[in-house]
């Protein structure tokens, strides 16, 4: 499995900006506490710092943990807003996420009152 591409159906945002220095087990034990999930549930789990422009992915894949981490020099990734503690993500919007596109706006429906 290629860690920025997770064989997991959702991945699961957290939404509040976490220190980009924190490893596997830092993340582990904030998906835990914070989220009351565990991080060895199979899932993709992605985490990102203030400024939005860094991003982190935690897998399990069944004998170890993936940490991956994505960084932009340009530009922020498209985030939920606060709110929830945690939002997920299909495979699609996933990829859209990572390349810096807002995966919000791709699977929007049309406005219900917009006629040609």
């Amino acid at each position: 499995m290629a860690p920025l591409s997770p064989s997991s159906e959702r991945i699961w945002l957290a939404i509040e900006a976490v220190d980009m220095r924190l490893g596997i087990d830092g993340l582990s034990a904030r998906i835990q506490a914070s989220l009351g999930r565990s991080p060895c549930d199979g899932t993709a789990y992605a985490f990102t710092n203030r400024k939005r422009s860094r991003l982190k992915l935690l897998v399990w894949d069944g004998t170890g943990v993936w940490l991956s981490q994505r960084r932009l020099h340009r530009g922020s990734f498209t985030w939920p807003k606060a709110g929830d503690r945690i939002f997920a993500l299909t495979a699609a919007q996933w990829q859209w996420l990572i390349a810096a596109v807002d995966w919000q706006r791709c699977d929007a429906p049309a406005p219900a009152h917009w006629q040609v």
